[in-house]
């Protein structure tokens, strides 16, 4: 049995991915994975590494707020990180509290993202409240003693700890969804099926210096070998004021020879180059499964 670290506790939005990769996984291929909970993404991805579990899941984006960025600097940092299967979730917010109403909440507790996700609908129904952040959405519930105090987290969460839901639906943007890896040692080959559909290549690189048409030639790379960028970042290097790091997703040509050969050229015009792999991405739309 695979076992599988995400960030906890039970009841996140990165266990709901955990399980709906699991629910595919177990469909597809018989195996099924057991799920452990770590109190922040850099654990949950040190514990793959220590090897304690097989795969990691991590929230990797959202539509609304953009890239995880303690995912994207602890895939930097931290080397033989694989991504074996991309994942898509709907995410749906609600407001959970013991209070009767929306008049008696005072204070709120969330993931930042959420906070994020819900910051129009907060302004709006509850703009006198204090916001409090908390590794997990699942982690906000605990505070929910006091019936002045609400928590934004899943619907599938409050009903796992048996909490009442003031108002639900509350993210600004209704199609919002959040983009999940499953991730797995560089060293390990585990024999998992990928989900059907188009591949993608993510990989991050650090330029050798700053200068004109430093950028421009590895991207100019892609271009002439017809290869589609579907994202691209820039995150600090941590050296020096001004310095960047690039995250890049790659749509992956249908001849894997193409792909080895513009990679070849790409990381001629690059200090450092980490590929961080090829996968295909899941679309989960079972609503019970929601983050």
């Amino acid at each position: 049995m695979l076992t599988l670290a995400y960030l906890g506790p039970t009841g996140t939005y990165t266990e709901a991915a955990a399980l709906a990769y699991c629910n595919w996984l177990g469909d597809t291929s018989g195996r099924k994975g057991k799920l452990v909970p770590y109190p922040s993404i850099s654990q949950t991805l040190e514990s793959l590494l220590q090897g304690t579990c097989d795969l990691a899941v991590i929230p990797i984006e959202n539509s609304i707020q953009g890239s995880v960025t303690v995912s994207l600097d602890s895939f930097w940092e931290k080397e033989a990180l694989q991504v074996q299967q991309g994942l898509v979730l709907p995410i749906h917010h609600a407001l959970i509290s013991r209070g009767t109403g929306l008049e008696q909440i005072k204070t709120v507790y969330s993931h930042p993202q959420a906070l994020a996700q819900c910051q129009h609908w907060l302004e709006r129904e509850l703009s006198q409240v204090t916001l409090h952040s908390t590794n997990s959405t699942a982690e906000a519930l605990h505070y929910l003693q006091d019936p002045q105090v609400g928590a934004i987290a899943s619907e599938r969460a409050a009903q796992l700890y048996d909490l009442p839901i003031l108002a639900y639906g509350i993210n600004d943007h209704r199609d919002n969804c959040t983009r999940f890896w499953v991730v797995r040692r560089a060293k390990d080959r585990i024999d998992l099926p990928q989900a059907p559909g188009p591949a993608y290549l993510s990989l991050a690189f650090s330029l050798p210096h700053n200068s004109p048409g430093a950028l421009l030639n590895p991207l100019q790379v892609l271009a002439d070998y017809g290869i589609n960028m579907s994202r691209i970042e820039s995150r600090p290097t941590k050296r020096l004021l001004g310095e960047y790091l690039f995250f890049v997703d790659l749509e992956a040509p249908k001849e894997p020879a193409i792909l080895s050969e513009a990679i070849a050229a790409f990381s001629k015009y690059t200090e450092i180059l980490k590929i961080f792999g090829s996968y295909t991405v899941l679309t989960v739309g079972n609503s019970s499964l929601e983050e």
